[in-house]
């Protein structure tokens, strides 16, 4: 039989058969032999691999023993085997200095085990990372919690207000867990980062004497931190960093709630955003912990695309690399190009720029987020494999170069036996295999961080920008010298704009900046003048830029977006030199600046489904009973969509008619969702309304749209007249604790609608909400049962309410109410009808409203200008005959129902032989060019009134047609 190191390489095989025979004096230990799962041959790997092993089995073999009755080391290092384990070690503890000795001892166990399963091979990356993590949180927690109770018995339990049921009670500490700790990827041989935190003010009770609550957490966190890092004859358990503390080695050993809320609000620096991304409650108050990291989320993840980001991690990632170059540092893994931090940093920026927005970047395990990265199409799946195979050969050679000697370090060995142990644990047959196999991995990974987080030497943002642009911005050259330089470079109104500059520059918003919001600024000006050289009228375009940047300038993160991306910058001039109304959006709403990040996705906005499928995701991460969320990203949702369909329409890729479907689809699948939030939120109070059979309602609500979103025919501005009907039984009620009668319960939901759908909230109104063409109009209830409307409409309703009817369809909520109502429309509209009555009703109404509405006529004088919608020969005189020729005739050809626009009423007309289809044809086309001038003044911020000359023919012609209809 061989020797057990005879399959090792030479070097190695050497180095183990020297000294085997001092490691075993007696032979093999029994736990080697039958089924524990160790053989001669992995003894063997095992001394040629780690000196810490070795040493280890030479010294202790009791102890070693012992850990392998305890669980055979062929078994995975579980969370669970980890907290079941220190309850026997910490059976034996009787007083602080046997907790020390209980803590090293389970620490030398637990450390073999994991190393052995490693370097060996046992385990794959994610069990050791898991384990060494779980056996730090087993030992912060198990310390802590002896502690805690003996520092009560010395001083007092701390007391005061409770962050969770907001009661006075027992106060505890929280210890959160920074860096690899927090994300559960902690090296074998690694120092934790920690913070420790009490939730509020308060002293300690029913102790031998009071203690202010700050002062008992700082000397419990002194006892903890001496319990894991002091060195004693039995070694330590960690090393404790507390350095990512506010203020660092100078601040406080433990801060309350509100202290470090105050501090990270008020004094928060970009590296600490990214410490905080992995912050985690590893011990302590675990519910009073979650109110902490909640408090300390927006701090963290803003709700805003955030592209200082990039900016703040080049930062970092150049002093990294002055100073592994200052101090040689080119060999660690870590560090140096191509390294762990490098891959740390793509997924960070990615999780600090987005995290706001898609909340599944908001984890704290790096190799979740490359899944997430690859779901979103943040990066190519091909990036996304090679960083994530980097990543784990990186950390794998990490833990070995740690596991060899137990010892915390990421440079590569130099000595020939080191290298070779690499070697073999990584599976290579030499160094130069390994090192051309590392070399390609940390290739890969420079290049794509130099792809996505480029250094600023290396980019030259400005690179080739004249100079006389940053002098226009600074003000350095006089103002006849600024006008005629923009007057040379296409500025049609040069002596403006130098006085816009100037008043930007010198106003108050811009002098009391802080230093690196003026440095962007500075930054972005003079790229912003170049940009609008390529745009027609750039002097008026400056003017509605300029809105958006007095909007950013205590937020200039948006600055740096557009710095970073040229194509959004070319996006942001050019829609804004096209329509004031897209300028004045953005202003408003800088979060939109996202959507000029990807100019495909701009121009071709999405179909019905796809807006389904696109609101679901965003919603999906936000609960129903979270309204005040849900209603922000309802409205981010709208405008974002809004942007694209308007972007599309000005570029010409979108005719008039599809740019009223997207905007009525966008406001469709709006609909449908707030009835969801709202019938959900409800049923969480009161539960399900009941039908007659005792089933539970599915909804059984409908949300009919009248008028323009009836129509299909929605504007950029459009209200939306709506009328809510349910088909449930009015006499039962809910069937939850809390039960109402079926009757409030859908007042109270078409109440929630109408709220979420029309309050003004940071991100302004959902859409402005018109309920008054409901039965019996504002006096009328909120909600009908489809009864009463039916009985309404038959019975009570006026002409003009079934001419409204013409233009109704359902619009959202339950398919089975929905279609009960169509086929109710469908009933009254073929209502026999005496057609000279209606034709009378019908005109008598236009009157009212042409009066009303209309361009006040003084007789003797000619209009100045003429209201393309309400004036006559406008647009309400097409729908008026269309909706008469409909209700007249739809008793003889019911198949004029099918439709509730305007333009396939028409042709209906036609195919019927109601109208000529010449005259349909020419109708469609004169009602296309007039709805198609409301939407390009609509974008220019401008209203439907139009010089009195504009339109001649398309008037002319029907006001012919309405004498001919109308008048007979």
């Amino acid at each position: 039989m061989s020797e057990p190191w005879g399959q090792l390489p030479a070097e190695l095989a050497a180095d183990v058969s020297g000294v085997w025979t001092s490691v075993f004096p007696e032979g093999l230990p029994g736990w080697t032999s039958g089924d524990t799962g160790v053989s001669p041959h992995d003894m063997a790997q095992a001394l040629a691999r780690s000196l810490f092993l070795r040493e280890t089995l030479q010294r202790q073999p009791d102890l070693v023993a012992e850990l392998n009755q305890a669980q055979p080391l062929a078994e995975p290092t579980t969370p669970a085997f980890l907290q079941r384990r220190w309850q026997d070690f910490l059976a034996a503890v009787t007083d602080e200095a046997s907790l020390h000795r209980a803590l090293r001892r389970f620490r030398r166990e637990t450390q073999f085990r994991i190393i052995w399963r490693d370097l060996l091979r046992w385990a794959d990356l994610q069990e050791t990372m898991a384990a060494t993590s779980a056996f730090a949180d087993v030992c912060i927690d198990g310390a802590l919690a002896w502690l805690y109770t003996d520092s009560c018995r010395l001083f007092g339990t701390p007391w005061g207000m409770d962050p969770v049921t907001g009661k006075d009670g027992p106060q505890r500490m929280v210890v959160l867990g920074m860096g690899k700790l927090g994300g559960r990827e902690l090296n074998v041989s690694s120092d934790i980062d920690l913070i420790f935190a009490f939730p509020g003010k308060g002293e300690t009770r029913d102790g031998p004497r009071t203690l202010d609550n700050q002062q008992f957490f700082i000397r419990l966190g002194q006892r903890l931190i001496q319990a894991l890092d002091q060195i004693t004859a039995d070694g330590f358990v960690f090393r404790v960093d507390m350095r990512l503390r506010p203020y660092g080695q100078s601040g406080a050993l433990a801060l309350s709630f509100a202290a470090l809320e105050t501090y990270y609000q008020d004094q928060g620096r970009d590296w600490e955003r990214y410490a905080m991304v992995k912050a985690r409650v590893v011990a302590g108050d675990q519910g009073a912990g979650d109110v902490l990291t909640a408090m300390l989320k927006p701090f963290v993840y803003r709700k805003y695309i955030d592209f200082s980001a990039f900016e703040s991690l080049r930062n970092m990632k150049a002093m990294i690399s002055r100073e592994v170059r200052r101090k040689g540092l080119e060999n660690n893994i870590k560090l140096g190009s191509g390294g762990i931090r490098e891959i740390e940093f793509v997924v960070q920026a990615f999780q600090l720029i987005r995290g706001g927005r898609d909340r599944e970047l908001q984890q704290r395990e790096l190799l979740n987020i490359l899944v997430e990265l690859e779901a979103l199409e943040l990066l190519p799946p091909r990036v996304v494999s090679e960083l994530r195979d980097a990543y784990i050969f990186l950390r794998n050679l990490e833990h070995a170069l740690q596991g060899m000697e137990d010892k915390q370090t990421q440079l590569l060995p130099e000595d020939a036996l080191s290298r070779a142990r690499v070697a073999l644990i990584l599976g290579f047959a030499s160094w130069a295999d390994f090192m051309a196999a590392l070399d390609g991995h940390r290739e890969r990974v420079a290049r794509h961080f130099a792809d996505i987080i480029a250094l600023e030497d290396e980019e030259q943002e400005q690179g080739g920008l004249d100079e006389g642009w940053q002098e226009i911005w600074f003000g350095e050259i006089d103002d006849e010298s600024a006008v005629k330089w923009l007057a040379d470079h296409g500025f049609e109104a040069p002596e403006q704009s130098v006085k816009l500059l100037a008043d930007l520059r010198s106003g108050r918003a811009v002098q009391t900046m802080q230093t690196q919001g003026r440095r962007r600024l500075n930054q972005f000006m003079p790229v912003l003048l170049e940009a609008l050289t390529a745009v027609e009228q750039p002097s008026e375009t400056l003017g509605r830029v300029l809105h958006l940047v007095e909007a950013v300038l205590r937020r200039t993160a948006y600055l740096v977006l557009l710095l970073e991306n040229p194509g959004a910058r070319a996006q942001l001039v050019r829609l804004c030199s096209q329509s004031p109304w897209i300028a004045r959006q953005l202003a408003e709403t800088p979060l939109l600046l996202d959507e000029l990040l990807n100019a495909e996705s701009l121009y071709h906005p999405p179909a019905r489904s796809e807006l389904q499928d696109d609101l679901r995701q965003q919603m999906l991460r936000i609960p129903y009973e979270d309204l005040e969320e849900q209603m922000e990203s309802l409205r981010h949702f709208k405008k974002a969509h809004i942007l694209r369909v308007a972007a599309s329409e000005l570029r010409g890729t979108l005719p008039l008619m599809k740019v009223s479907d997207y905007l009525t689809w966008i406001a469709e699948v709006v609909l449908d969702h707030v009835v969801d939030v709202a019938f959900a939120n409800l049923v969480s109070r009161h539960g399900y309304p009941l039908r007659a059979d005792g089933t539970a309602c599915n909804t059984d609500f409908a949300i009919i749209g009248y008028g323009k979103l009836g129509g299909i025919e929605l504007g950029y501005t459009s209200d939306l007249d709506l009328v809510f009907i349910h088909d449930a039984d009015p006499g039962l009620a809910t069937d939850g604790d809390k039960p109402i009668d079926n009757a409030v319960f859908y007042t109270r939901l078409g109440q929630r609608i109408v709220h979420i759908l029309s309050t003004q909230t940071p991100s302004g109104q959902l859409y402005e909400v018109d309920m008054r063409l409901r039965p019996s109009g504002n006096s009328g209830l909120l909600v009908s049962t489809l009864a009463a409307f039916e009985k309404y409409q038959r019975n009570d309703a006026w002409t003009w309410e079934h001419q409204a009817l013409a233009r109704a369809r359902g619009v959202a909520g339950c398919p089975a109410t929905l279609e009960a109502f169509e086929a109710l429309r469908r009933s009254i509209l073929c209502l026999g009808r005496d057609k000279g009555k209606l034709r009378q009703d019908v005109v008598e109404m236009r009157e009212k409203m042409r009066t009303s509405l209309g361009t006040p006529v003084v007789e003797g004088r000619e209009p100045e200008v003429f209201h393309i919608k309400h004036d006559r020969g406008g647009i309400i005189d097409i729908e008026f005959m269309v909706q008469y020729l409909m209700l007249a005739h739809c008793a003889e050809h019911p198949e004029l129902t099918q439709w509730s626009d305007n333009i396939r009423q028409m042709e209906e007309l036609g195919r019927a032989g109601i109208l000529p289809v010449e005259d349909t044809e020419r109708l469609r086309e004169t009602y296309i060019t007039l709805r198609s001038t409301i939407h390009r003044r609509a974008l220019q911020n401008l209203n439907s009134q139009v010089a009195a000359g504009s339109f001649p023919d398309e008037r002319k012609y029907i006001q012919a047609m309405w004498q001919k209809v109308m008048l007979n």
